[in-house]
C-alpha cells in the first residue's frame, strides 16, 4: 500500500498545500537542501504529484475539524518546490477553496511563471488568488543569478519583476520579499525602492532554518 503522501500541511496559523517538488531554480539557501519537513508537516518530498481531486480529498478531511476558514487564515499554496510549475491545477484546487470554504488565498513563488510557460501568466491568476508573495532575495541582478541558479539564466531577475509588476493588476496584494539578516541595510533599502517603482509591497520575512 502507497505511503501517504504530505498534500497539506499547517504551519502558524495557515494551511499549506504541497503540489510539487519541481523547481527551476537551485537556491544555495533552499530549506530543502537540510530538511524534508516545516512545522512537522511529515515529508514533503512527494512520491508523485498529487492529483487534483486528490488535492480536493485532503481538504475534505480537514473538514472533520471543523470549519477551516474558523481554524486557519489562508489558504498557501508552497511547499517544497514552485507552485506554479503546476499552474492550472494551482488555479483550479484556488478556485474550488474560494467557492466552498471562501478563504483568501496566497501563493508563494520564485515569479518565474512567464519562462516556466513560456507565455504571460499574471492574468491567470484573476478572480482565484488574494495574494501573490515573490521571493526577491536581492535587489542586484547579477547576485541573484548567483544565489538561485536558476535555469532559465540572468534573465531571471528581469522576467521576476515583470511578472510583479503585471500581477499587480489581477490580484489585490502583491508582496517582494527579502530574508532578514541575509542581506545589508543598504540592499534592503534597494529592495524598497525598486518595490516602490513598480508599485508593490516589499516584506523582510524572518529566516526559518
Amino acid at each position: 500500500m502507497e505511503k501517504e503522501m504530505t498534500i497539506l500541511y499547517e504551519v502558524h496559523d495557515n494551511l499549506y498545500v504541497n503540489l510539487t517538488n519541481r523547481c527551476p531554480c537551485a537556491c544555495t539557501f533552499c530549506l530543502r537542501q537540510t530538511m524534508d519537513e516545516m512545522n512537522h508537516s511529515g515529508s514533503l518530498w512527494l512520491k508523485r504529484e498529487p492529483t487534483v481531486e486528490e488535492v480536493k480529498q485532503e481538504f475534505r478531511k480537514f473538514e472533520e475539524d471543523g470549519e477551516l476558514s474558523r481554524k486557519y487564515r489562508e489558504v498557501v499554496f508552497c511547499g517544497f518546490g514552485e507552485p506554479t510549475e503546476r499552474l492550472e491545477e494551482l488555479l483550479e484546487i484556488a478556485a474550488f477553496v474560494k467557492e466552498r470554504y471562501r478563504m483568501p488565498i496566497r501563493v508563494n513563488t520564485n515569479g518565474l511563471s512567464d519562462l516556466i510557460h513560456g507565455k504571460p501568466t499574471a492574468p491567470l491568476f484573476r478572480g482565484c488568488v488574494d495574494v501573490v508573495s515573490i521571493s526577491l532575495n536581492t535587489p542586484d541582478k547579477d547576485e541573484y543569478f548567483r544565489l538561485t541558479r536558476s535555469k532559465f539564466g540572468e534573465g531571471s531577475f528581469d522576467a521576476l519583476l515583470k511578472f510583479a509588476e503585471e500581477v499587480k493588476e489581477y490580484v489585490p496584494k502583491v508582496v517582494l520579499t527579502t530574508v532578514e539578516t541575509t542581506i545589508s541595510e543598504e540592499d534592503q533599502t534597494r529592495c524598497r525602492e525598486i518595490c516602490g517603482r513598480i508599485g508593490v509591497t516589499y516584506r523582510i520575512r524572518p529566516w526559518e532554518g
